[in-house]
């Protein structure tokens, strides 16, 4: 198998100690930064001489980064990568130069599922905190609208139907092994409609609520964004916020996009501050896969 002359981890990327070292055994010299560059500037200095990069999903590596970089032949996303429009790498550009990039799916998805069921017991329950409702209620029954029902979505909805709530979905395509699970499609208005708890599960940089949907969901309602940045637009958000008896949960602070800070710090907003996904075996199969990425990358050179 071959070997690349120089590897650089361009920004700090959530790779684990036997993973840092078995890269050595894949270039003859690795280079880990512990810290983001200022500007892209200095992003292009470390790396110029590189024939692979890593990199996480905070790190951009547009057009102009990558065209100063004659050398480079595989950049490996130590993040998720779901499609090339929502990637922080210029992937069509990369394609165009010869150079390889690739990402990992279904890493951190089960401890995303996990914190859903949490956080949305602690509300039907009233646990630390005020009781929605003059009774605690179970997840059975429970009408649910996901929108998006791949990775993480599919799980939560999973998770879900076990409890015994009536879960719908809205994708860009009907998922016949959903509607034999009896979790049907609805177009995204009557979903919203029709939905006590309403999860968007969507792409980076995919925005598919905005006024019209929120004037949908209505009031009343809890709204869970597991999605790593805004789902919604933001204005239309807010509002909604501020109408009575709305509940908008999230894990990551990302999830908040430039919601304003008086909206953020209402009573029904509710954010973890940390990303459920990226548990122990989340790092660790994230790892594996990276790694497994560049093994295959290599032996097929």
């Amino acid at each position: 198998m071959k070997k690349f002359k120089k590897l650089v981890a361009a920004a700090p990327v959530n790779l684990v100690g036997w993973a840092r070292e078995e890269l050595k055994e894949y270039a003859d010299e690795v280079i880990f930064y512990s810290e983001q560059p200022r500007d892209d500037g200095e992003l292009a200095e470390r790396i110029q001489d590189a024939d692979a990069v890593l990199v996480g999903f905070a790190t951009q590596m547009g057009e102009e980064i990558l065209k100063k970089v004659p050398g480079l032949r595989y950049v490996g996303m130590i993040c998720s990568l779901y499609s090339e429009d929502s990637a922080n790498v210029d992937i069509a550009f990369a394609r165009t130069k010869g150079i390889t990039v690739r990402g990992v799916r279904n890493y951190g998805d089960k401890g995303v599922a996990e914190y859903a069921v949490y956080q949305l017991i602690q509300i039907l329950h009233g646990y630390g905190m005020p009781l929605r409702g003059e009774k605690m209620r179970e997840i059975t029954g429970l009408k649910v609208g996901m929108v998006g029902i791949g990775d993480s979505g599919g799980l939560i909805a999973d998770a879900l139907h076990f409890f015994g709530a009536e879960v719908s979905y809205f994708a860009r395509s009907v998922k016949p092994e959903r509607e034999e699970q009896g979790i049907h499609y609805k177009p995204l208005a009557e979903l919203l409609r029709d939905s006590e708890v309403v999860f968007t599960c969507l792409n980076k940089n995919t925005i598919l609520l905005h006024e019209d949907e929120f004037k949908e969901l209505g009031s009343g309602k809890i709204m869970f964004n597991t999605s790593i940045g805004p789902a919604a637009d933001m204005a239309a958000l807010e509002e909604w916020i501020r109408q009575p008896g709305n509940l908008f949960c999230c894990d990551m602070t990302e999830a908040l996009g430039d919601m304003s800070e008086d909206v953020r710090s209402r009573e029904n907003v509710i954010c973890m501050g940390a990303s459920s996904g990226m548990t122990y075996q989340a790092y660790e199969l994230l790892s594996r896969k990276s790694l497994d990425n560049i093994r295959e990358y290599l032996e097929q050179m």
